[in-house]
């Protein structure tokens, strides 16, 4: 059809939405499918962020236009926030600008950093948002393996030869889909990497405070020089169980901070006040909610990755994120061992290839169900026998 254009024509379909149509046909047929495919939690947010959403929703003077960068309340929380967690000091008004989710900030980030044919570090495998983000701004994707051996951590003497002419680079720790964790002298080389070879650096920090055993995941901000080479993204959705409010920041250089201020307020008008301002409450909290939120995911992780080792399936045990990274079986491929589990035994896991290529050999598990629902998982997998199925193919 010509009134589509080629950059939405030349996009695949978003992996997870293709997920929930196959769900849709077998709840259809009757087939009780348990999802472990969204990384969406199912906690409630806390009851306090609800609560000063309804207080601020009465209030006349909220249902106004947002300032375009974000009410200074959820800036100064922010910046509070990473004062009292990280140590690190921003600026309210020059540091810190308001998201409708950490997601849209990525694909507006990318547009306001970089020209048609600028070329940008992804990570393989990686959230797919990145390199899709990098082709609608008409970027080149540079891909960079994050392998097992190398606990999913980029080998930055490997790339120097691939910089030249790249503008900016993509890092995800606690890391979607690996669940790998870094510390901070992982972002110290990061930042070293940048200055040399003079580009920005957008460290997604979604899952920062989704950490289990005591680990508490560093920022990029805490190196010394970062703000002159990076920004980080945040997001309440998985530390607060805010998935639906959209509601998240960036952080770090100024610069690219005002670039992308800049463009998004030709396209958006920032979030609706009474969320921002529930967030903000969110973030001055004594994060005693995340706490309890962790404690349950935690057992649920322990369950989870107890039962697939029983049945001889690897993964490590994750430090972060809501996930476990699990390998696939040996002679059957990630998309044939999804398909399996969703057509045997309805249940939905992602393929790691969705990710990457370097996700081959994988699948991604999301704990995101209660704690008997994942025995009721581990139960339909134990009766597939699949140490025994790639003597099926």
């Amino acid at each position: 059809m010509k009134h589509v254009s080629n950059k939405v024509k030349n996009l695949p379909p978003y992996l997870f939405s293709e997920f929930q149509k196959r769900k849709k046909e077998l709840q259809r047929e009757g087939v009780d499918v348990i999802d472990l495919g969204i990384g969406a939690p199912d906690l409630p947010t806390p009851n306090f962020v609800v609560e000063k959403l309804i207080r601020s929703a009465k209030e006349p003077e909220n249902h106004r236009y947002s300032p375009y960068n974000g009410t200074m309340v959820f800036k100064e929380a922010v910046a509070f926030f990473y004062k009292e967690h990280y140590g690190v000091d921003l600026n309210p008004e020059t540091e810190i600008l308001t998201l409708i989710g950490s997601k849209e900030g990525i694909a507006n980030l990318t547009q306001a950093v970089i020209n048609p044919g600028d070329k940008v570090f992804i990570p393989n495998p990686g959230y797919p948002v990145y390199k899709t983000a990098v082709l609608l701004a008409g970027g080149k994707p540079v891909e960079f393996l994050l392998k097992e051996e190398n606990k999913f951590v980029p080998q930055f003497d490997k790339l120097d030869s691939f910089a030249r002419e790249t503008k900016l680079m993509f890092l995800n720790y606690p890391s979607n889909p690996t669940s790998a964790t870094v510390e901070l002298n992982t972002f110290l080389e990061t930042v070293t990497f940048a200055k040399k070879h003079n580009l920005v650096i957008a460290h997604d920090a979604a899952y920062d405070l989704v950490t289990f055993d005591g680990y508490k995941s560093p920022s990029i901000m805490q190196v010394p020089d970062a703000k002159k080479w990076a920004v980080e993204f945040g997001s309440l959705s998985k530390s607060f169980n805010m998935t639906g409010w959209r509601i998240g920041y960036v952080v770090g250089n100024e610069t690219v901070i005002n670039a992308l201020s800049t463009l998004k307020s030709n396209v958006d008008t920032s979030q609706f006040l009474p969320i921002q301002k529930a967030a903000a409450s969110a973030l001055k909290s004594d994060l005693s909610s995340v706490k309890e939120n962790n404690h349950i995911l935690q057992k649920r992780m322990e369950t989870m990755h107890q039962a697939l080792s029983d049945m001889g399936i690897e993964a490590e045990k994750p430090k972060g994120t809501i996930f476990i990274w699990a390998k696939v079986p040996k002679g059957i491929s990630s998309t044939q061992f999804a398909d399996k589990l969703l057509n045997e035994a309805g249940v939905i896991v992602t393929p790691g290839n969705a990710f990457g290529s370097a996700g081959e050999g994988y699948v991604r598990m999301a704990f995101t169900v209660e704690k008997e629902k994942i025995k009721e998982v581990m139960e339909r997998m134990k009766k597939l026998n699949l140490q025994e199925v790639s003597d099926d193919l």
